[in-house]
């Protein structure tokens, strides 16, 4: 199967998830697309969502789904979205979509985080996909320079800024070892708005496109 067929698959596996009758929390990016194109097959389903982009919301609007902001829900039982990376106890990196910050919003309101993705995305060791980093113009060189004295290249990603109207770092080379100490970490330097590590708000289930077809897997 293609990449674009086995995100198709996750897409309509992750329906199981959704609890009837519940507004849900949704993500941003390519698998979470093929989420939304299955949703609205069910849209009567649910009351609605909360998203976490200005490109979900369109879509979700689009397909006949209401959007409710974050501001409007006290809990949502389910957050589904996908990930960049996710090692083998549910850490992922996120905000290859420049949504991350949404995202962690949206997904701290969730009862569980269920995570869709093909076999691509799993990993031992998080960072081989650049890390995303949202901050502060102003911040910007030191920032580089922070990222050095940990071993990371961080990169401007240029043309591009967030929802919020931040500029983004992309950070190479960083082997991730323990997610929740970097993120913790990274959360304290100034200038930092969200870093793209996701290991407070980590998956409670990966819905996983394989080549022998979808897995589930679980994390204490």
């Amino acid at each position: 199967m293609t990449q674009d067929e086995l995100k198709t698959l996750v897409g309509r596996a992750a329906l199981e998830y959704v609890v009837p009758g519940s507004v849900i929390g949704v993500g941003t990016g390519s698998t979470v697309n093929k989420f939304i194109d299955a949703l609205a097959d069910v849209r009567d389903r649910i009351v609605g969502a909360v998203s976490s982009s200005a490109q979900t919301t369109e879509r979700l609007l689009a397909r006949g789904i209401a959007v409710f902001d974050a501001g409007e829900i006290d809990r949502l039982p389910v957050y589904i979205d996908g990930a960049d990376e996710i090692d083998r106890r549910g850490f992922m990196i996120k905000g290859g979509g420049a949504a991350l910050t949404r995202e962690k919003i949206v997904a701290d309101l969730a009862e569980r985080f269920i995570c869709i993705a093909d076999e691509s995305k799993q990993v031992n060791v998080l960072g081989r996909f650049p890390l995303p980093v949202e901050f502060i113009d102003m911040a910007h060189e030191r920032l580089v320079r922070r990222f050095a004295d940990i071993g990371g290249r961080a990169v401007l990603r240029e043309g591009v800024l967030t929802d919020n109207g931040h500029p983004l770092l992309d950070v190479h080379g960083l082997q991730i070892v323990e997610p929740p100490a970097m993120e913790a970490e990274i959360n304290q330097w100034p200038g930092i708005v969200s870093v793209g590590i996701f290991a407070r708000h980590r998956a409670s289930v990966c819905v996983l496109a394989t080549s022998a077809g979808v897995q589930r897997l679980e994390y204490a």
